[in-house]
């Protein structure tokens, strides 16, 4: 047997070797709403054996099952953003898991400081005709009950994109199967955090 086929048969996975970096850290998903960061962020959890997260459920659960839009509804959009702020603050503390946040999250100083202190953050990139494709036959998104949904993703877009390219890492969300967004999420975090040494190369290519 080579070295290069013991080092693959023996060796870390890459994925197990990125779960020892991160420590108590989590891989916080952030992007604009259908980015993939629930579909995306649950294969990552599964692949990294760690518990998924999904902000948006939190702040669901905390206020006793009631859905976003309804909280939007009933209390507006400064109510629903200050109890964003503090649910994702708790998940932060709760130890290594994969998080997925809501599009506006990081908008705010205080949560885009924490995940930076706090997590590992990844921005799945989607460009606009895939977001409007992927978003504008659901009625669960209170920022897109508008005459013209499509001006106001260019315009959420402009917003927040400079606030997104702040993550520690890229990945372009496009139409190809989760799983290739997945295995690039753990190249580059493999990558980032363990920095490529081969033996985790040669072990992503067996995946």
């Amino acid at each position: 047997m080579s070295e290069t086929a013991a080092q693959i048969s023996t060796g870390p996975t890459a994925e197990a070797a990125i779960v020892a970096a991160l420590g108590a850290r989590p891989v916080v998903l952030v992007g604009m709403m259908g980015a993939g960061k629930s579909t995306v962020g649950r294969r990552l959890a599964a692949r990294l054996r760690l518990p998924f997260l999904d902000a948006d459920i939190e702040i669901e659960a905390a206020h006793a099952g009631m859905t976003i839009p309804e909280i939007f509804a009933e209390h507006g959009e400064p109510y629903f953003r200050d109890g964003e702020v503090r649910v994702i603050a708790r998940l932060l503390d709760s130890g290594p898991s994969v998080l997925a946040t809501g599009g506006g999250a990081v908008m705010r100083e205080e949560t885009r400081q924490r995940i930076h202190d706090k997590a590992v953050s990844i921005w799945l990139r989607a460009d606009a005709d895939v977001i409007l494709r992927r978003v504008k036959r659901r009625a669960d998104r209170p920022l897109l009950q508008t005459e013209d949904p499509a001006a106001t993703i260019g315009r959420l877009i402009d917003l927040r994109h400079p606030v997104y390219q702040l993550a520690d890492i890229t990945i372009a969300s496009r139409d190809v199967p989760h799983e290739k967004i997945v295995d690039e999420c753990i190249t580059a975090l493999y990558d980032r955090l363990c920095g490529g040494a081969s033996v985790a190369g040669d072990t992503l290519d067996q995946t």
